[in-house]
């Protein structure tokens, strides 16, 4: 057998929110101030605060667009934060006032609360895993010497902070399992600082990385230090909007100040370069991975180790073509293997020797199939490969030469996660999960192919009384795509249920059905929940995705039409009856066809909406979106962009349902300016009667890392306001 090191367990930058790609800059005019309007009266008897109009107009290709906004675009402005303070508290009184207010978060508490449990990962003889009891705030992580030992708490985040708004957004043990490298970030910001806790007393080291974002620690292996990508720190009162740019990798040694941190690799000819790292298993190099931030390419480098250190060699090229993604899973002797999509839209393993990497020599381990390649590992001398097969998960155990040996047995059409793990270990460990089944965690031996479940909640959601299936829409253009239906058993379709649909859309993001409390929570209300894998994501490979971008990015709006227009004709439910919803990306999703067809809908919930798709890539990291989006520096892009905008498209004289915009006040990702400047031209637009309203949580980000309690208070807000549009009585 091979001598096989196992995957290099890097995780992408960026959670399943945005991925990223290179924009340019767009040169706006000077700005005139307005008179303030008075407060905008609602016909539902809501008074919307006075938002202040100003000139701005921009020009893109002969063209003027006006900006009347554009003053919310700074956070920092005291102005900015009173039109905060004043929208909030005009949404908290029409919230207050829900009937189905109060019993909706007391059903969404009851449904959350059930211990939660992460994969279990080995590191230097000891486990590593997360729990949460159901509702501390954060989870805690653990660490035992055996999964049947006691194990012991290695890190409590909510120690960090009172309110729990201070979250881990990342974790690396030591190669040796006596350190424990940690990321904080705080109110649900990007920005990370990185620190080291020693296991053995509990006690944090004096070291302390920071400036850190859209990166991971990788551990040397001889556990002297570990490597993280960082930016320079932001002008003062900039950090939170300021576009990031020039990113760096840098090695710490552990013991040292960061000030003395060595560079390992930059490039100041490319502000858009990003970098991540990751030693290989046998000591022998580190493979840093290029990324131009354009979609999922990349290219792969090689930094050689010695007795698992450094010794003040540089980094050697060996694919950087930045072509197609290439994500290292093994090495075995002077080769490389690598997951990829060159020539391979659905993805394959190639084989590629360090020394002599031209494409004329690489070796195919598993040549390209039907299925969509999502990830691959290296365990126990196998390699394990997870595929999708219409949005549902399909996994497979191949021996290193490539040869299948078996598909791994799964509990049903649902999604499988994990399989990480060790070369001189078969032990691996996966998670399942439906729409209607909480996630389970496996422990697989791939060399037995033997899987034994090692948790499983126990929760307040009654699995066996609800039911899922998977169907299949046809869109405008004839394309087929899965959705995913759930709801209670026996409920009658008569075309008068309650039902949310849920997309995306975007960045190779495949939506695949897992159990949320959301969804839990609808159903439970009475109501049916549906998935819609449409164009843009992952689920059939990149040609999928590209078929969603940029001049094609109307296909992800037709699909999702064309599943709303089917739930309707299939008597699942009627327009006054469907909600949509949609975060990020999907936020996009949402606000875009509401312009387009507002009489389909009859409430919707946009979150953290990429809203203003001429400006978005001025700030923070959405330069970096243009590979999805196109640029509004473009010309032929500026008219796709233009003609499908939230911000841009709002139709006045057309009847909108109830709209509850969500965003956070320290939002990096997609900053609240987005939902904000939405949010004032829905109100001062003529589009009917219902509420039109913002709820702006403060100390809160784009998602990652918030508060049980603020979750549970902001989604269960965002189900009672869908079902007081709906007239549903919650109990």
């Amino acid at each position: 057998m091979n001598n096989v090191t196992p995957r290099l367990h890097r995780r992408r930058w960026l959670d399943s929110a945005l991925a990223l790609a290179v924009g340019l800059s767009l040169v706006a005019c000077a700005t005139a101030p307005a008179p303030s309007p008075s407060p905008s009266p609602s016909p539902t008897g809501l008074n919307y605060p006075a938002t202040r109009q100003v000139d701005q107009v921009d020009r893109y290709f002969g063209s003027a667009v006006a900006d009347p906004y554009r003053w919310l675009e700074d956070d920092n402005s005291a102005e900015t934060k009173a039109w905060v303070v004043a929208q909030n508290a005009v949404t908290e009184r029409a919230l207050a006032a829900l009937p189905q207010r109060l019993p909706t978060r007391a059903l969404y508490t009851a449904l959350y609360n059930f211990e939660k449990v992460g994969l279990p990962s080995r590191e230097g003889g000891r486990y590593f895993w997360s729990r949460n009891d159901g509702l501390q705030q954060q989870s805690v992580i653990y660490t035992a010497s055996a999964l049947n030992a006691v194990p012991t708490v290695a890190l409590d985040p909510n120690t960090l902070s009172k309110d729990g708004t201070v979250a881990l957004s990342g974790l690396a043990p030591s190669k040796d399992g006596r350190l424990l490298a940690y990321g904080t970030a705080g109110a649900g910001s990007d920005w990370q600082t990185w620190h080291v806790r020693d296991l053995a007393t509990g006690q944090d080291l004096a070291d302390q990385v920071e400036w850190v974002k859209f990166s991971r620690a990788a551990w040397t292996p001889d556990s002297k230090g570990f490597f993280y990508a960082r930016f320079d720190a932001p002008q003062a009162g900039k950090a939170l909007t300021a576009a990031n740019y020039f990113q760096k990798l840098y090695y710490h040694r552990v013991g040292t100040a960061q000030a003395a941190d060595t560079l390992i690799a930059e490039n100041a000819a490319e502000k858009s370069w990003g970098w991540a790292a990751e030693a290989t298993e046998d000591g022998r190099w580190v493979v840093i991975e290029v990324s131009p931030r354009s979609g999922r390419k990349n290219g792969l480098m090689v930094l050689p180790l010695v007795n698992g250190g450094l010794d003040g060699s540089k980094p050697k090229p060996v694919l950087m073509a930045l072509d197609a993604e290439y994500q290292v899973i093994a090495t075995a002797g002077q080769r490389l293997v690598i997951q990829t999509d060159k020539d391979a839209p659905n993805g394959r393993l190639i084989s590629v020797d360090i020394d002599d990497p031209a494409p004329a020599n690489w070796k195919t381990v598993v040549a390209e199939g039907r299925e969509a390649l999502q990830g691959a590992s290296a365990v126990g001398g196998r390699y394990v490969l997870q595929y999708l097969r219409d949005a549902s998960s399909l996994v497979r155990v191949h021996a290193t030469d490539g040869s299948l040996l078996r598909e791994v047995a799964l509990p049903g059409v649902g999604s499988a996660s994990g399989f990480a793990g060790h070369a001189d270990s078969p032990e691996t460990f996966f998670s399942y999960t439906s729409l209607i089944n909480p996630a389970e965690i496996w422990r697989y031996d791939v060399a037995s192919g033997e899987a034994r479940l090692w948790k499983r909640p126990q929760t307040a959601f009654k699995t066996d009384e609800f039911e899922t299936r998977r169907a299949f829409v046809t869109s405008q253009d004839g394309t087929k795509f899965p959705v995913f239906i759930a709801h209670r058993k026996g409920l009658v379709l008569d075309g008068n249920n309650p039902t949310l649909l849920y997309g995306y859309g975007g960045f190779n993001i495949s939506m695949t059905p897992s159990f949320g409390v959301t969804a839990a929570s609808w159903m439970q209300m009475g109501g049916v929940y549906v998935l819609a894998a449409i164009r843009g994501g992952g689920e059939y490979g990149e040609a999928w995705h590209q078929a969603g971008t940029q001049l094609r990015k109307q296909n992800v709006f037709d699909d999702f039409i064309s599943a709303a227009e089917w739930l309707v004709a299939q008597k699942i439910t009627q327009p006054k009856k469907l909600a949509i919803n949609g975060g990020s990306n999907g936020g996009l999703l949402v606000g875009a066809v509401l312009n387009q067809r507002p009489e389909l809908f009859g409430a919707a919930v946009p979150q953290v909406g990429v809203m203003d798709m001429l400006r978005f890539h001025k700030f923070t990291i959405g330069w970096a979106w243009v590979s999805d989006y196109g640029s509004s520096d473009d010309a032929a892009q500026f008219q796709a962009l233009k003609a499908y905008s939230p911000l841009h498209n709002i139709q006045a004289g057309k009847t909108y349902p109830p709209i509850l915009v969500t965003t956070g006040d320290h939002d990096d990702r997609v900053v609240p300016a987005h939902s904000f400047k939405y949010t004032a031209q829905l109100q001062a637009t003529d589009t009917g009667p219902a509420s039109k309203l913002i709820r702006i949580e403060t100390d809160a980000g784009h998602g990652a890392g918030k508060p049980t309690s603020k979750i549970i208070e902001e989604r269960a807000d965002a189900l009672a306001f869908i079902a007081n549009a709906f007239g549903m009585a919650v109990k």
